[in-house]
């Protein structure tokens, strides 16, 4: 029993390896998480290429930038990113990107300018208690569990903040993740969250940069081979398992 478990979990790492080593080559250093003053290379990626930095793992460079890739986590909720954008633009084109003058907002100006992203009502009030409790930190890097006691947060969002915007190596499972991963057999479609994090934090090198860049790279594999059933059919990494 204990042979087969080794030989099963040796399997997972090499094929995760793998399959990450091939997205690389196939799609190159993607520059999550977008920000918006950044205007450098364009990624190969599908759709908006605003903010991307390929190569560039400097951001966030100061505290505002960090702030703006937690704004634009809770503000992703349930939309396209192409929609986040907009809302983003809004807020910097007012000149409220930034906590402390977020947090001076109206929540009837608040809801106006994050409209784009949709369910504005309830962002605007996920924003303004996160912005607050981003305030609070002064600077510190924040645990897992404090993000996820702020209303609106959940797993995917406060890992995506801690990635991104902390540096901390919490790996990011999305709806594509789970989509992808379900359909090569590494996972049941119904899969907890952290089961699947689990998977991947065991098996992924633990370098901040690579987390990042598989997460924005099984984004991009799926948007290319996962936007339409069935799934596996034309996938090609099931030519490579």
């Amino acid at each position: 029993m204990n042979v087969n478990t080794n030989s099963n979990k040796n399997n997972h790492k090499k094929n995760i390896e793998k399959i990450y080593a091939w997205l690389m080559k196939s799609y190159g250093p993607q520059g999550w998480w977008p920000v918006l003053n950044h205007k450098g290379k364009k990624p190969n990626i599908t759709g908006n290429l605003r903010g991307y930095h390929p190569k560039d793992y400097s951001y966030p460079r100061n505290s505002n930038q960090g702030f703006e890739i937690c704004v634009g986590a809770i503000l992703t909720q349930n939309t396209a990113w192409k929609n986040v954008e907009k809302a983003l633009i809004n807020l910097k084109a007012a000149k409220v990107l930034s906590p402390r003058k977020l947090i001076q907002l109206g929540d009837k100006e608040l809801k106006e300018l994050i409209r784009p992203a949709g369910y504005y009502n309830q962002k605007a009030g996920y924003l303004l208690t996160f912005t607050e409790f981003f305030l609070s930190l002064k600077g510190k890097v924040p645990a897992r569990g404090e993000v996820l006691n702020c209303k609106g947060i959940g797993d995917e969002t406060a890992d995506s903040m801690l990635l991104y915007a902390y540096s901390q190596l919490e790996f990011v499972v999305d709806a594509y993740t789970r989509r992808i991963f379900s359909n090569l057999g590494f996972i049941k479609h119904d899969e907890k969250y952290m089961i699947i994090k689990e998977l991947f934090e065991t098996y992924v090198e633990r370098d901040v940069f690579i987390y990042q860049e598989y997460h924005a790279l099984i984004v991009e594999h799926a948007k290319r081979y996962y936007s339409k059933k069935p799934y596996r059919i034309n996938d090609p990494l099931n030519k490579i398992l």
